[in-house]
């Protein structure tokens, strides 16, 4: 129920990191720019909207590198399996895909009750809980707040199109271990999703991992610098063709 805008400073800081890179931040259906849409209710059709709108502005014979969060995870990891060639290689940030872990760690079960009552809530209150909930080094923060819901009062995100997210996001399962690299990265105090999700992908597929120990989900918020320069690392190891240490 995110929008490119959310993702803060965090792109005008990788494009810093890496002055010749496009980078695209795109909205699935039901959110930002495209909140008039309903969202589909399967992370495949999302995934089919999103190669769409790239399509129009990038070269079809360039392949992407994908920087991911949360449910972006799946649809990165979804890209690579069914368009192996259109995909380079991809980041899964705080991603928690079956069946590598239990729907209590996919989504803390101390949340449930937090979540479901944010439907009964008004808009401040649900975008307050959204932000206690993903950040930890933000959560109290009043002017971000203010920014938040002014974007969601200009783009509102539908129950339905909301409903549809989660559901795609439940059911979503991962077909395969993709072939392309990826480099996995949980934040270890995540209070929405378990940081054993990341790692229990990091264990299964063998991937390269790296942990941050104390921001939340929304990590790309909490510590932007942190997450450019392991993001600049890792595809540095790839251009040299270097193992990347885990931490």
């Amino acid at each position: 129920m995110r929008e490119q805008r959310h993702w803060g400073e965090f792109p005008d800081i990788l494009q810093a990191q890496f002055p010749d890179a496009e980078i695209f931040t795109p909205d699935i259906p039901g959110n930002g720019r495209h909140y008039r849409c309903r969202s589909p209710d399967s992370i495949e059709k999302m995934t089919n909207s999103i190669r769409q709108q790239l399509a129009v502005t990038r070269d079809s014979s360039t392949q992407q590198n994908i920087i991911a969060l949360s449910m972006g995870g799946m649809l990165a990891i979804d890209w690579m399996c069914r368009y192996p060639d259109e995909i380079a290689s991809a980041v899964l940030i705080n991603t928690s895909v079956k069946p590598y872990s239990p729907f209590f760690q996919r989504l803390r079960w101390q949340n449930y009750l937090s979540i479901m009552g944010l439907v009964f809530q008004k808009p401040q209150q649900q975008e307050k809980m959204i932000l206690t909930l993903t950040s930890n080094h933000h959560d109290k923060d009043t002017e971000l707040l203010q920014s938040w819901c002014e974007w969601r009062r200009q783009y509102p995100v539908s129950m339905k199109s909301a409903y549809n997210q989660l559901l795609a996001s439940a059911t979503f399962k991962s077909p395969k271990k993709p072939e392309q690299p990826v480099l996995i990265i949980a934040s270890k105090a995540d209070r929405l999703v378990d940081y054993r999700c990341s790692a229990a992908l990091h264990h299964a597929w063998k991937t390269a991992y790296q942990e941050h120990p104390t921001a939340g989900h929304d990590l790309s918020l909490d510590d932007p610098d942190w997450l450019a320069e392991k993001l600049f690392n890792w595809f540095e190891s790839l251009r040299k063709s270097i193992p990347y240490a885990s931490t």
